[in-house]
């Protein structure tokens, strides 16, 4: 399918400082992954040339929205799986929050709450008025946040690309399950594909 840039995003999943920084909430707790940390460097030329033809950088930035005493509201079983979580950790605002700085700046920021970038959110009411019918999806991790947005975006009628190289999970393997099942509900390109599609 042809793209015309002014109807096509990168919608970038949770690239944000506490997931990839080691000074980040993840990174402090010993949670990198190298796979997560080159993603970044990997998805920006294809970043830069939908800048160049005039199409949408979308960032989706997980968040932990504080309640009393700037104490999160965590989920039971995201407190089990990450129990490090705590106070300050992707709160909305802060620096462990933002998109990081070498995809930076995006032209749209939707905070999220659950795996779905669609979940209880204004993405949808954004791409409606964007224009944008195309989705590129980068991001982590590839079978959490990104194959529920893939998924999730795939009924609502949006044309979806995943980038197999532009996301990662904390294991190849599972990055790979994840990538396979997607290709049911849209197109699997890489980085260097994509960006040659724009020229």
């Amino acid at each position: 399918m042809n793209l015309e840039p002014a109807k096509t995003a990168l919608l970038i999943i949770d690239l944000q400082n506490d997931f990839l920084n080691p000074k980040g909430a993840y990174g402090r707790a010993g949670q990198s992954c190298p796979e997560i940390a080159a993603l970044p460097a990997r998805i920006l030329p294809l970043a830069n040339k939908l800048r160049e033809t005039g199409g949408w950088i979308i960032s989706t930035q997980f968040t932990l929205v504080p309640g009393k005493n700037q104490e999160p509201f965590i989920s039971s079983h995201l407190k089990k799986l990450r129990p490090f979580l705590g106070k300050g950790d992707f709160a909305p605002g802060e620096w462990g929050h933002r998109l990081v700085d070498e995809l930076a700046p995006a032209d749209v920021i939707v905070e999220k709450i659950a795996y779905s970038a669609f979940y209880q959110t204004r993405l949808d009411f954004v791409l409606s008025r964007t224009g944008v019918r195309h989705l590129i999806v980068a991001g982590i991790v590839t079978n959490g946040g990104v194959a529920s947005t893939v998924r999730d975006a795939h009924v609502r009628d949006y044309h979806v690309i995943t980038l197999s190289d532009g996301c990662a999970a904390f294991t190849p393997q599972t990055h790979d399950v994840a990538i396979a099942s997607l290709a049911t509900v849209g197109e699997i390109k890489t980085v260097a594909e994509l960006t040659s599609m724009l020229r």
